[in-house]
């Protein structure tokens, strides 16, 4: 198919998503935002269909750096510690948010850029293994213009749960995650109140819901001065992360950003 074919068909793939997207009756984002999930077996995936309010001309730049996407990464309260080159990210990942560096998991993503021009961005992070048993790591993150000040984007975020995974997650689900949901509308009470999914597809959106909110957090202070940018993107991400009760956190906003600011002394960047 050519190329302009291509970039035809998927610029309308994504004008349709964010049709969908701007439907927000089912959900409670107030802005042009659509989660949705699946669980197969041991592969978990969590999809966002949304509209960033910065140009592509901004967006797909900053995005297919792997520098920018250790800032997105250790927005995550777990993540301590990135670094990358041109085709890779090494992320250090703990398994609660007070945890010392030095007892973080090691995860590394390999970074592919598939397209990035005037019309279109494809990105790609990618690890065979994770933290407790799980694999094959994904972010995949695909990007057009929707006008001359609007980018749509559609992020995935998946992975697969190996057997010491699984009963992680089931142990989680019994006890602390037991009440704890995600976005998608799966039925309405008689009320009309709705009924928002739980167990193993709350928790992949959930997390979906925090990258892609760090997606948007990073691009949106790339303006500022870079000295003032770390302060600004963890401020706003965790301002972000708590309008919603499902992705509360367990440390306070000062904390956090002290957190962040402590750790940022130990990022480093290999030379891209």
């Amino acid at each position: 198919m050519p190329r302009r074919c291509l970039i035809a068909l998927f610029s309308g793939l994504l004008a349709s998503a964010y049709a969908q997207a701007e439907d927000v009756s089912d959900h409670p984002f107030g802005k042009a935002l659509r989660v949705e999930s699946s669980a197969d077996g041991g592969r978990h995936q969590g999809e966002i269909r949304a509209v960033i309010e910065q140009p592509h001309s901004v967006v797909a730049p900053a995005l297919a750096r792997p520098a920018h996407w250790c800032e997105i990464l250790t927005l995550q309260v777990n993540i301590k510690r990135c670094t990358s080159n041109s085709e890779s990210l090494t992320a250090l990942i703990t398994r609660k948010p007070r945890d010392p560096v030095d007892s973080a998991h090691r995860i590394d993503f390999r970074f592919q850029v598939a397209a990035t021009n005037a019309d279109s961005l494809q990105v790609a992070l990618s690890a065979p293994s994770g933290p407790v048993g799980t694999r094959d790591y994904e972010i995949r993150l695909e990007a057009v213009p929707l006008d001359a000040r609007r980018t749509s984007i559609r992020m995935t975020y998946a992975y697969t749960l190996g057997i010491m995974a699984r009963l992680a997650m089931e142990a989680y689900l019994s006890g602390a995650g037991r009440e704890k949901v995600g976005f998608s509308v799966v039925e309405r009470l008689p009320d009309g109140r709705p009924v928002y999914v739980d167990g193993v597809r709350g928790v992949v959106e959930r997390s979906a819901m925090r990258y892609y909110l760090a997606i948007e957090s990073t691009v949106d202070v790339l303006a500022l001065p870079a000295a003032q940018r770390l302060d600004a993107r963890t401020r706003r991400w965790y301002a972000e992360v708590t309008r919603y009760p499902q992705l509360r956190e367990q440390v306070g906003a000062d904390e956090y950003v002290e957190m962040k600011r402590r750790e940022a002394t130990g990022l480093q960047r290999a030379p891209s």
